[in-house]
């Protein structure tokens, strides 16, 4: 069933997510999204979806697999699904729980995901036994900071904001090489906060945190 607290919180922010997003921050980053999204192709996940603000960003004509743990985001995102240039099949699922069989896909993208995966590590270590030994993971995602004052400032946000949304001070760079990925990139868009994470799952890892079902399909 997964984690029904995350998933609840979700449920309750999906009515009011797109004016929390904000329309201003949306239009700021979407070249960056663009130009990290247009690196699509093969087989893709996409994590995780949420009211699908990211869909408009998404190169044309892909095929692409996109989980969420909320079923209420996922309705919210139903017209931009239908009205991509591509197809778009969208589960819900919990990150940590995903019924995918190992090596089902050749990239994974998230957007802002890992600020609020309750074990990021660990949701981490899940997308890396979906993923083809070699496969790549593309983010985009806001971290922490290392620098006074903004450290301390996002520590205390965090307090708050993790009650109704993300947490602001994740230190997701390093969870990406303790996962067990090999970082290739990492861009700062703005100071440490904002960026962008390229990776890889090492081409020598085979199968060896279990998983079952066909590639690319939730298990039954």
């Amino acid at each position: 069933m997964g984690d029904e607290v995350t998933r609840a919180k979700w449920d309750k922010a999906a009515a009011h997510f797109d004016l929390m997003a904000g329309r201003g921050a949306e239009e700021r980053w979407k070249p960056f999204k663009r130009e990290l999204f247009s690196h699509m192709h093969g087989r893709i996940l996409f994590l995780a979806l949420g009211t699908g603000l990211d869909i408009p960003t998404f190169p044309p004509g892909m095929t692409i697999t996109a989980i969420d743990i909320s079923p209420k985001m996922l309705a919210q995102a139903r017209p931009r699904i239908e009205r991509y240039d591509g197809e778009i099949q969208a589960h819900v699922m919990d990150v940590h729980d995903m019924s995918f069989a190992d090596d089902s896909f050749d990239q994974i993208f998230t957007s802002c995901t890992f600020c609020s995966v309750p074990d990021p590590i660990g949701g981490l270590r899940a997308l890396r036994r979906v993923l083809r030994p070699g496969g790549e993971l593309y983010m985009f995602e806001h971290t922490g900071s290392a620098y006074y004052p903004f450290r301390i400032m996002m520590d205390m946000m965090t307090l708050l904001t993790r009650r109704v949304g993300p947490d602001m001070n994740r230190t997701t760079v390093a969870n990406v090489k303790a996962a067990g990925f090999e970082l290739r990139e990492v861009n700062n868009l703005f100071l440490d906060v904002v960026k962008t994470i390229k990776a890889i799952k090492p081409a020598g890892e085979r199968k060896t945190l279990g998983g079952a079902g066909m590639e690319g399909e939730p298990r039954p």
